[in-house]
């Protein structure tokens, strides 16, 4: 069984006194597995964000389901939401989410805090991650006294301390400049290649070509994806260039709707 499981998804938005319908997901399909690195990319109002926020549990498809190891998450009573996210989930956000009123040390702690952790059980499990993230020094300092690469390096840390099933990422490469991007971007292999599950929505073709497999999400629906295979990530940047273009013009006889490649083994 999947990891995670994204089945025959719709989600419609209706305008106030229901004049007008906008469907932003239109009959998603796709898994993950344990283990995986999954990035999933498209342009501006192609379903992206909607799609995340219902992975996340933060919104509620129109139709269909998202199960998280066999648990669907429409099922989940709302007063029990907030507990899912925090055991189940770990978030990354492109803007950081840290509060300026707390140590980096108390942010990454917060959702241990709200678990009702143990100290002692917090403090064994942050040594580790601040040390294998280089913020082991700074976790005494507030988020305005640190960079960005460093901020969002304890936003990971936060985010792996609560041992999460799977890390969703939103553009977390987004307010980073390319040095810390890149940073950040070999962090997340490294701790994928341990066996922490991603899934990571990003405009970045840099941020994606790190990935186990890219899904292309075009008018609410996934039209299109590539897998690593044994590709390099330089391939993967010339792989997903080419298909965003392809994406993005939809010229007839180039790509068929759905369609995927790049498996180990294919071209």
């Amino acid at each position: 069984m999947a990891l995670l499981e994204v089945k025959n998804v719709k989600k419609v938005y209706t305008a106030r006194f229901g004049a007008v319908k906008v469907q932003a997901l239109n009959n998603v399909n796709f898994s993950v597995e344990n283990g995986e690195y999954v990035a999933i990319m498209g342009e501006s109002g192609s379903g992206k964000t909607t799609l995340l926020n219902i992975l996340a549990s933060l919104d509620k498809a129109t139709s269909g389901q998202v199960l998280l190891n066999g648990k669907n998450l429409s099922e989940i009573k709302p007063k029990e939401l907030c507990a899912f996210r925090r055991n189940h989930l770990g978030f990354v956000f492109q803007d950081f989410n840290l509060l300026d009123t707390l140590s980096l040390r108390d942010n990454i702690f917060l959702p241990l805090v709200l678990a009702g952790t143990d100290y002692k059980e917090m403090e064994r499990r942050l040594q580790p991650l601040a040390i294998k993230l280089a913020i082991d020094n700074l976790l005494e300092k507030y988020p305005y006294e640190v960079s960005g690469g460093q901020k969002q390096r304890a936003a990971v840390c936060r985010a792996l301390i609560t041992r999460p099933e799977i890390i969703l990422a939103d553009e977390p490469t987004g307010a980073l400049d390319s040095k810390a991007s890149g940073r950040l971007l070999r962090l997340f292999a490294e701790i994928n290649r341990e066996g922490q599950t991603i899934l990571m929505v990003t405009h970045s073709i840099q941020a994606a070509s790190h990935a186990g497999r890219i899904l292309f999400i075009k008018d609410g629906a996934v039209f299109h994806q590539i897998y690593r295979g044994n590709r390099t990530d330089d391939e993967m940047y010339k792989m997903i260039s080419d298909a965003l273009t392809i994406v993005q013009t939809n010229r007839n006889g180039s790509m068929d709707s759905k369609e995927s490649y790049g498996r180990e083994g294919e071209q």
